[in-house]
């Protein structure tokens, strides 16, 4: 096990030991029966970034065909299981105490699927080797939470911050694909909050996403008349689709997965997605 780095106390502090032993043994049981997992959110993220911060969980990912195997594993270890969302969320309980057991985002977006497997970097997690979700896919599923509650544009700047120069720029570009604008959202909110380190975004990348968004400003408004903030928060856009008569993006996205047509078309032509993804 590593040894205790500065401020890592913090991930304990308000935390009993029953509720991390939960956590240790929750990994113990993936391990042991041979689950493919990966470790994301915060404690992924205090690998990646050096920030060591207060978690009410652990957040496995996984592919959705090993869901019942973790299912299994857990509950030979006294855990409870549940399948709370199909679309991206179970849960293994041990008393008060829970792990997320996650294999989407919570939009449907970023399906957990081979390549986080592939690009995993390896880590230690409560003294278990662990592989971590890689930092291409942390920012591409942290994009789209934009809730009132709870925004992760923060994490994306700091993993862009501690990881640009290491990041596969042109899976990032492909992973957010037709949603390219919520990346050159979070980028430019980087460029603002580290202008001191704009370098670690490539320049190549920010024209890439700036002409595209010159594209769209050039082809105007979509001919249907679409809100997508279904995509970034559940209940914020509410009142345009319920009210003001929008069409749900989130429903035409999951059309599309399904083989129907591409977003902002009529008829199967495409009026202005902003660019090639």
């Amino acid at each position: 096990m590593k040894p205790p780095r500065e401020g890592e106390e913090i991930v304990s502090e308000r935390r009993s030991t029953g509720e991390l032993d939960v956590r240790a043994e929750a990994l113990a049981a993936l391990r042991e029966d041979e689950v493919p997992f990966l470790v994301a959110g915060a404690y992924a993220f205090f690998e990646y970034t050096g920030i060591f911060r207060d978690t009410k969980d652990l957040d496995v990912f996984l592919r959705r065909r090993d869901l019942e195997q973790a299912f299994a594993a857990l509950e030979r270890a006294g855990f409870r299981t549940e399948l709370l969302d199909p679309v991206w969320l179970g849960k293994g309980y041990r008393g008060e105490w829970y792990v997320d057991v996650i294999f989407s985002s919570g939009n449907g977006l970023a399906v957990v699927d081979d390549l986080w497997f592939e690009h995993a970097r390896p880590g230690e997690v409560m003294g278990h080797p662990v592989l971590l979700a890689p930092p291409e896919e942390m920012i591409w599923s942290k994009g789209f939470v934009c809730e009132r509650e709870r925004f992760d544009g923060h994490d994306v700047a700091h993993l862009v911050h501690a990881c640009g120069p290491s990041i596969d720029w042109e899976r990032l570009l492909a992973r957010f694909g037709p949603h390219w604008e919520m990346l050159l959202a979070q980028l430019l909110m980087y460029r603002f909050v580290f202008p001191s380190d704009r370098s670690r975004v490539p320049d190549r990348v920010m024209r890439e996403l700036l002409g595209r968004a010159a594209e769209g400003v050039a082809e105007g408004d979509w001919a249907r008349r679409v809100c997508r903030g279904s995509l970034v928060s559940k209940v914020q856009y509410r009142h345009a689709l319920e009210r003001l008569g929008y069409e749900d993006g989130r429903a035409l996205q999951a059309r599309e997965q399904a083989g129907g047509a591409p977003e902002g078309s009529e008829d199967g032509a495409v009026v202005s997605p902003g660019g090639p993804g």
